[in-house]
């Protein structure tokens, strides 16, 4: 059973502070008793075995009141997915019940500052030793990394590229908060240094050569999914503020919504939002129907509701005037939020190059 009020209620509440002071322990244990943090998995492993359009719409209901709490189910599931879809029965046992009830929070370690983008550039190795493993890097950007329990790392092997979990309390392992970035402030960001950490064989993910394309490629398609959903409730919030304040904000004897400038401006941002949620949708029937095209189509989807998600919070900003930037904005955090979601999961200039080799193809979607 998933209860999502509880924590909407707690975000509705408190989600400005969070984004000061991160998103605190006890809201990331009620994510996991409310089934947040399984909620796509199997019934089997504890999860509540939504479909893609019923994940899509909590990742948008919580995109409405958090971009930061949003980013924890989406990192968390990302790991998850990635165990479930490539891990043995073995690992799938041991794991994802933990994974699903939010014993454990996870967080995805793939960043480097020399392999961004481009993931197969990656420095941090795993070195053989018997039959253990030496992890060895330094990853950037982790988010959730200052709360996580386990790490799904991506690092090079003499097989390939390979993926493997990371406990946090392994020796060697050391975090670094990051603070004051641009956006997901309140998503407890890190930087990680594994120092030779010593871990089993057996939590490897898939074998070596398939960590990138498959392990963490699956984990990417995943969050690319739920960042699309949450940027189109994050664009619904901001235009439903825009909206309520122009009706309301009355200058010079006459509402703000009577004037054409600011009707024009909300006609354009509803149409964003509405464009981006049909995306979204699009994207969500392929994975529903195991479509080939639904990785070229959650792309799409990232794309164009981050996109949106951008271009609204903006606005909304612009409608409100000091309201929007005062320190407990809405719109203002959701503006500094949007810019950070044209980022992560894939850039929108590589979704551009993707999507128009998809256009070069030709074909139905």
């Amino acid at each position: 059973m998933i209860d999502v009020d509880k924590v909407s209620a707690a975000a509705e509440t408190d989600a400005a502070r969070w984004d000061r002071d991160g998103v605190p322990d006890e809201i990331l244990t009620l994510a996991g008793r409310s089934g947040l943090l399984g909620a796509d998995r199997p019934a089997e492993f504890g999860g509540g075995a939504l479909d893609a359009h019923e994940l899509g719409r909590l990742a948008a209901t919580l995109g409405e009141y958090c971009t930061n709490l949003r980013s924890l189910v989406t990192v968390h599931t990302m790991v998850a997915a990635a165990v479930d879809r490539w891990g043995t029965a073995d690992q799938r046992a041991d794991w994802l019940p933990r994974l699903t009830g939010g014993d454990l929070i996870a967080a995805l370690a793939a960043t480097e500052a020399g392999a961004g983008t481009e993931l197969s550039a990656v420095a941090t190795t795993f070195e053989p030793d018997g039959t253990d493993r030496l992890v060895s890097g330094n990853k950037l950007w982790v988010t959730f990394g200052q709360a996580a329990d386990v790490f799904l790392v991506l690092g090079r092997a003499a097989g390939g590229l390979c993926a493997a979990l990371v406990e946090r309390d392994r020796a060697g392992v050391s975090v670094e908060p990051v603070r004051d970035q641009l956006g997901l402030r309140g998503a407890r960001v890190a930087h990680v240094r594994f120092d030779r950490v010593r871990i089993p064989a057996a939590q490897l993910i898939a074998p070596p050569g398939f960590g990138l394309s498959h392990v963490v490629g699956t984990a990417l398609d995943h969050g690319r999914f739920t960042v699309a959903w949450g940027c189109v409730g994050l664009a619904r919030a901001c235009l439903a503020d825009a909206a309520g304040h122009a009706a309301g904000r009355v200058q010079g004897g006459a509402a703000l919504a009577d004037h054409q400038l600011i009707r024009a401006t909300l006609g354009r941002c509803w149409v964003e939002v509405a464009g981006a949620q049909a995306l979204c949708e699009r994207a969500a029937v392929a994975r529903v129907a195991g479509s080939p095209e639904s990785i070229v189509a959650t792309i799409a989807a990232k794309y164009a509701a981050a996109r949106a998600a951008a271009a609204v919070s903006e606005q909304a900003v612009q409608v409100l005037g000091a309201a929007g930037c005062a320190p407990d904005s809405r719109a203002g955090r959701f503006y500094r939020d949007a810019k950070v979601m044209q980022i992560i999961e894939g850039a929108q200039e590589v979704a551009e190059v993707a999507i128009g080799e998809r256009v070069l193809r030709g074909g139905a979607w």
